[in-house]
């Protein structure tokens, strides 16, 4: 019998840790090494972030969609001028400016896809920053 990851119940996929000035993935949603889970079946995931800012500018978090663990589609956004629609790469962005020395943030993210990995990047000096992040998935 397949015993299937139960993605429902809040999952770390990334440790307190500091953030770079480059993107670094968490673990990615989908690639359960023990157990195989079920995350097509689902089109909402919450992410929890606990941030500690220190001196960072902002942070940004990136999202990425894959249905073979390979080929990475980023998210993105479509921006509407005169009938015009204009897709652009989304980056969600949180200004230290609107964060309090330590702050937990939730984003929600529509999903519909197997693999989903997720990544992390500081701008500013990144220095005694840091970041941990929990995955959920839910139907909405």
């Amino acid at each position: 019998m397949i015993t299937f990851v139960d993605l429902k119940t809040p999952r770390v996929i990334r440790a307190a840790a500091v953030l770079t000035d480059s993107y670094v993935a968490a673990t990615v949603l989908g690639d359960e090494s023990i157990s195989p889970s079920k995350v097509q079946l689902y089109n909402q995931l919450m992410l929890d972030l606990a941030i500690t800012k220190a001196t960072l500018t902002s942070i940004e978090v990136k999202v990425e969609f894959s249905p073979d663990n390979t080929n990475w589609y980023q998210e993105s956004v479509e921006e509407i001028d005169e009938g015009i629609a204009t897709l652009r790469p989304l980056v969600h962005s949180i200004p230290a400016a609107d964060l309090a020395t330590t702050q937990k943030i939730r984003i929600p993210i529509q999903i519909n896809d197997r693999y989903i990995k997720i990544s992390f990047k500081g701008t500013g000096t990144v220095t005694d920053s840091s970041v941990s992040a929990t995955a959920q998935l839910g139907v909405n």
